[in-house]
């Protein structure tokens, strides 16, 4: 049998914590030996028979609505704000809202007041939604759950909004150019290129340079070869190899995969992957940025890009989870995270936002440290997880998403101020969070059997916790304490809803999994994170596409082929010479037997010299008079 937990009202005070002084322990337990016979409470409602009256049936259908008023001014359409929104207004506000909405609920003098939830028995009748409003913010007035509970569909926010993509698709390829468009290679492409030159500069600078490096071959890219530089990353993810060069094997064997060669050489490939930029090194300007937006400077511009498209190409149906996720970075980083539970467990975290069914990925915040400058003390709902959830949250309000989160995120404070944005939050719950009442935050294990169910509600909010093979506690802003019988387990609503909704992240790491493009080793971490970047963009785009005859691998290959038909470049000529970049080069031998090489005169300090500039094709020493030159002109 359930029993339940008298609470009482937790206005704006934090939870006070345990102390080392021996408390008597409650009667909790149908074990108890209490010789007074006291009447419990059953709190699964679910399972009763009685037919509703017809006053229980109309409150429970009108629930959450007011009456229209017969009345209207000429020319003036007033609109009436939202009930939950409403009770926080100032006094003067709220009485003129509640003439102009013209709306007369009153409270059900049936129904127990607040103050008297501990000592009065539950009214048959249900409690008006009038009566469930706290008089403050965040003022919580925990009492208990009102006999029959409404059902959960009345609480819940109305879903207003279609969901699925916003623009229609025939093709892979045609998905994919609408999140990485000519605008955002076009900006790749020219950071790329204004990279290599400054590579070139330094490495000139330093003495590095040799006739043999690969940066002395390089020329200007174009947006065609970016995208067929794409499709082969894209491709290492469909056909795993343990090693780069052996995509470029095109001997006459069973490992031989001649298209990579065929597409694009192995040094100019190698040659993209280290000269691969995003963000001009020139306007990084650290006393203009704040510490976490100076660690994410290199990748910013395709964090900003990819949350504005993921956004805009996608309507969230209306379950949708908030997680984190990691890519793996073992190298040594100062914003790598360690999340055991997680399959990298060392790494990148990014917080999500994804659709729980589909696993679409709607928008992410890279951890890179809280900026703590605009938090604020006495705001319940400006800490730094708070913030994050209602950054990632922006521009879906009054739309009744449910969202759903886990004991890292979730709080009674946050709950209202979601429940005041039109969202509706569910998922576990720390008892020791603020304005949790202290009767459930002192609860213990032992204190509790298997199955057994307790909780209480402030209206708006809702707290249960239930013994499963440990102690568990949820929160819901519509759920209250509804159960069903799983087996010989009583289990809450709540808990079975939670574990078919909360997996939106886990899902789309589990298919990014299986084409792992961020496993090939490499020494900048941005560059990793773009690759995985990339992944999850391809993954948005087979759900964009929403064609059911796609299979997840044919919708890869596809888009590769499509790739590769769309941008093709002409097949490189190895007798051209690349001059976009100054670089020193020797003259060719005077007889191929001998090392003699042709010689010519400096044009700085007049002796003869086997090296020369191949962009100015003037003979000039490489180590004394090369760089002198090119800095006078």
């Amino acid at each position: 049998m359930e029993q339940y937990v008298e609470c009482g009202s937790s206005s704006g005070a934090s939870t006070p914590k345990k102390t080392s002084t021996p408390k008597k322990r409650r009667n909790l337990s149908p074990r108890s030996n209490d010789p007074s016979p006291k009447k419990r409470r059953n709190l699964i409602n679910s399972f009763s028979d009685r037919p509703r009256r017809d006053s229980e049936i109309t409150t429970a259908l009108n629930y959450g609505s007011e009456e229209e008023s017969d009345e209207e001014e000429e020319g003036i359409a007033e609109l009436a704000v939202p009930r939950i929104a409403r009770m926080f207004m100032d006094e003067d506000d709220a009485e003129v809202n509640e003439r102009s909405a013209n709306a007369t609920l009153e409270r059900s003098p049936q129904s127990p007041r607040p103050a008297d939830c501990a000592s009065t028995p539950a009214s048959p009748t249900p409690v008006s939604p009038t009566a469930m409003e706290p008089s403050n913010k965040f003022q919580f007035e925990w009492r208990k759950f009102s006999t029959p509970q409404i059902e959960p569909h009345l609480r819940r926010e109305p879903f207003s909004q279609i969901s699925g993509p916003t623009v229609s698709f025939t093709r892979p390829y045609e998905a994919f150019i609408a999140i990485w468009d000519r605008e955002i290679m076009e900006m790749i492409v020219r950071e790329t290129n204004i990279y290599a030159q400054q590579l070139a500069t330094t490495m000139l600078e330093n003495g590095t340079i040799c006739p043999s490096s690969r940066i002395t071959r390089w020329h200007d890219t174009n947006v065609n070869e970016l995208y067929t530089y794409f499709a082969i990353v894209l491709a290492m993810g469909v056909v795993i190899k343990t090693r780069l060069t052996e995509y470029w094997n095109t001997s006459n064997d069973i490992f031989s995969t001649p298209g990579f060669s065929t597409e694009m050489s192995y040094d100019r490939f190698h040659l993209l992957s280290a000269c691969l930029h995003f963000n001009n090194n020139k306007d990084c300007n650290s006393a203009l940025l704040t510490r976490p937006q100076a660690k994410l400077f290199k990748i910013k511009p395709i964090i900003d890009h990819l949350n504005r498209k993921f956004s805009e190409l996608y309507s969230l149906s209306q379950n949708v989870a908030l997680d984190e996720s990691l890519t793996m970075w073992k190298g040594w980083l100062e914003i790598n995270q360690f999340i055991p539970n997680k399959a990298a467990t060392v790494g990148i975290k990014t917080f999500e936002l994804c659709e729980s069914q589909t696993g679409y990925l709607w928008r992410f915040e890279v951890y890179a440290g809280h900026d703590t400058s605009a938090f604020q003390e006495d705001d319940p709902v400006s800490g730094k997880v708070p913030a994050l959830v209602l950054r990632l949250l922006n521009g879906l309000e009054h739309k009744g998403h449910t969202i759903w989160m886990d004991n890292y995120y979730n709080s009674p404070s946050l709950a209202r101020e979601l429940k005041i944005r039109g969202f509706d939050c569910a998922g576990t719950l720390r008892t020791n969070r603020q304005f949790v009442p202290p009767e459930l935050a002192s609860i213990t294990k032992n204190d509790m059997i298997v199955g057994q169910l307790l909780g209480c509600t402030s209206g708006d909010v809702d707290i249960v916790v239930w013994r499963d093979k440990n102690l568990v506690a949820f929160i819901s802003t519509y759920h209250a304490l509804l159960a069903t019988k799983c087996g010989d387990t009583v289990k809450p609503t709540v808990a079975q809803d939670y574990n078919l909704n909360m997996g939106g992240v886990d899902r789309k790491d589990q298919q990014l999994a299986m084409y792992p493009l961020e496993r090939k080793r490499n020494k900048v971490w941005y560059k990793k994170f773009f690759r995985r970047l990339l992944n999850a963009s391809v993954l948005n785009s087979y759900i964009l596409l929403k064609n059911q005859s796609w299979a997840h691998r044919k919708f890869r290959k596809a888009l590769i082929t499509d790739l590769f038909t769309a941008h093709r470049a002409p097949a490189p000529n190895s007798k051209t010479i690349a001059t976009s970049v100054h670089s020193p080069a020797q003259y060719s031998s005077i007889n191929p037997k001998k090392t003699d090489r042709l010689r010519r005169q400096c044009v700085v300090c007049k002796k003869r010299t086997v090296t020369y500039c191949k962009t100015c094709q003037l003979a000039m020493c490489t180590y004394t008079c090369y760089e002198p030159y090119h800095t006078a002109h």
